[in-house]
């Protein structure tokens, strides 16, 4: 008997282990949200496995709420960028639910950086959390409050999902 329960243990162990990053291939969608300075927003991810701990992806992002008196059109709320990430999660070995990524980011306003962590509960759910700052902006000139979004240091939360 004992043997039959660790035997099941051990199945159900295996078969509940999550990868958070399983290489070359491996796809992951994140929805979270967005916090900057004056600013409250969401942000959607997708993130492909090139290599072993090498992945690409695409993220966008958009300003729902302005706080302070803050105005912005479309164009300041909307952001759209390409990013690289260096998965570290299986050369840190924390856990293998658990992925460290830092990375950096071409936009449609900057080029910036970020670091990421992702948890998995399960093979298909998690949480991510990221930060992210601008090295280079676009527009060298002294920016608008409004120009500020997405140009800024920010703070991303939410969910993650393997595809």
């Amino acid at each position: 008997m004992k043997n039959i329960l660790l035997a099941i243990t051990l199945l159900v162990s295996t078969i509940a282990t999550a990868q958070s990053f399983e290489g070359k291939g491996d796809q992951k969608f994140q929805i979270g949200a967005n916090i900057q300075d004056n600013v409250n927003g969401i942000t959607l991810s997708y993130d492909y496995g090139l290599g072993e701990n090498i992945s690409i992806g695409v993220v966008t992002g958009y300003a729902l709420n302005l706080n302070n008196g803050l105005t912005a059109d479309f164009s300041d709320r909307f952001e759209l960028e390409g990013r690289f990430n260096a998965n570290l999660g299986s050369v840190l070995n924390i856990d293998n639910n658990f992925d460290l990524y830092p990375g950096i980011s071409l936009s449609t306003k900057n080029f910036g950086g970020h670091l990421g962590m992702r948890y998995f509960f399960s093979s298909g759910f998690g949480i991510f959390s990221e930060f992210g700052t601008t090295f280079a902006k676009y527009n060298s000139d002294a920016l608008t409050a409004a120009e500020k979004i997405h140009n800024q240091f920010t703070v991303n939360f939410g969910a993650v999902f393997n595809l």
